[in-house]
């Protein structure tokens, strides 16, 4: 596992933690993926600081004006006929819970169709349905008697042991097996990330989604597409299913939508599926109006001309100096991503997946390099990840790097 820090840091610039000590730490993760907009940007700050300063909080019932012009602007970007949302949520896990809710409802069906290594939350319920059982152990509860895990389609160590060139989309018709010998024979939907963040940064081949979709249909199931990480710029789209052609039914948000880290969820489905009645998934602090500003000074930034092509751009470049690295480590099995959401995958000798060092290199980047880095599957898998914030310039890509660059040697 990953060694915890006790440095006390007092203040962030940009995509900068300073500490007491005046020692400037490089973040490389966006805090936990969720500062898309640094640490401090200008815009989100002042909007928020001018917002508490006039009213915080009110009751649901009287912030819908103000939750519909943070919608409006989300379905403006949204696929496939996406035209309703919902915002009574501050965090992924319940998002997700509530577009299960939502699918469950509409179909009058039951079953929950997830992936292996994939995450959708930490609560008992998203727990349940995400892909890693060291998360259930101990939990009885978060054992969800209706969901149904299927194999990922992870390339690189493909389930199959298939060739990427003729694998014949193996884990897709595993789906299809699942829906007919595993489930209960009544299946309300499916919710995929569109890059398995936690779970390696794995991102599915080109035509799984088509042939996803396309088996959806045939069953009738729901696709719900977990945007939670890959949501509001990340990937250079304002959504990841533009980017892979997903066609969902419905899309969860969060992480990134807060911009500056600032809690805030929301739900986006086609009108056809907005059935839920306002006592049937509510919290206290959903749609509370400083996350509610920090959505819309957010999406006011990411949507401004030009911004998700720099993104776009700022990923090339990092995306081809992390490339680089896998060419001259032989401990690198695959640099893997798009936009600014990439992953190392850490081999040993045999190509086995190398978790110590994974984690050695995450300890030292931040001790020897003052780099922040995180590994997937909190410190259980074998990927290096480097996210970024949306908002980080060139100069700052070739530093983290760099830095990535040095620790790789100490390791090696």
């Amino acid at each position: 596992m990953q060694t915890l820090t006790k440095n006390r840091f007092r203040t962030g610039q940009g995509i900068k933690l300073i500490d007491d000590a005046g020692v400037e730490y490089l973040d490389g993760v966006s805090g936990t993926f969720n500062l898309s907009l640094g640490y401090n940007h200008p815009h989100v700050v002042s909007k928020i600081q001018e917002q508490v300063g006039n009213l915080t909080h009110m009751s649901s019932s009287f912030t819908e004006p103000y939750v519909d012009e943070v919608l409006d602007h989300l379905i403006e970007y949204a696929p496939n006929d996406i035209n309703a949302g919902w915002m009574r949520d501050i965090t992924g896990s319940t998002a997700n819970e509530c577009a299960t809710k939502i699918a469950q409802k509409y179909t009058q069906s039951t079953d929950i169709i997830s992936l292996y290594l994939s995450h959708h939350g930490q609560t008992q319920f998203a727990t349940g349905i995400s892909g890693n059982a060291f998360r259930r152990k101990r939990f009885p509860n978060s054992a969800v008697p209706n969901s149904v895990h299927v194999p990922a389609p992870y390339c690189y160590r493909c389930p199959f042991k298939s060739s990427s060139g003729d694998c014949g989309y193996q884990c897709v018709e595993a789906i299809s097996d699942a829906i007919e010998y595993a489930s209960s024979g009544s299946v309300a939907c499916m919710i995929i990330e569109p890059i398995l963040g936690n779970g390696g940064n794995i991102i599915p081949p080109a035509g799984y989604f088509k042939r996803l979709r396309k088996l959806c249909d045939e069953y009738n199931i729901i696709l719900i597409a977990d945007e939670v990480q890959t949501g509001i710029g990340r990937t250079g789209y304002m959504f990841a299913s533009e980017l892979f052609d997903i066609q969902p039914d419905m899309i969860t948000l969060a992480k990134g939508l807060g911009g500056i880290g600032v809690p805030v969820a929301a739900v986006l489905m086609q009108s056809r599926l907005n059935v839920l009645e306002k006592h049937e998934h509510s919290f206290t602090s959903g749609s509370n109006l400083i996350s509610v500003t920090a959505a819309k000074s957010t999406l006011e930034v990411v949507s401004e001309p030009g911004f998700l092509d720099d993104v776009k751009r700022k990923g090339e470049i990092l995306g081809g100096l992390l490339q680089d690295l896998a060419m001259k480590y032989p401990s690198i099995g695959e640099a893997r991503g798009v936009g600014l959401m990439w992953g190392l995958e850490m081999v040993g000798d045999n190509n086995e997946p190398d978790t110590d060092k994974t984690n050695a290199i995450i300890d030292r980047a931040f001790t020897d390099e003052h780099l922040i880095l995180r590994g997937s599957r909190y410190g259980f898998g074998n990927v290096v990840k480097v996210r970024p914030s949306l908002t980080t310039t060139e100069d700052e890509l070739v530093e983290i790097v760099e830095r990535l660059d040095s620790v790789l040697v100490s390791v090696h």
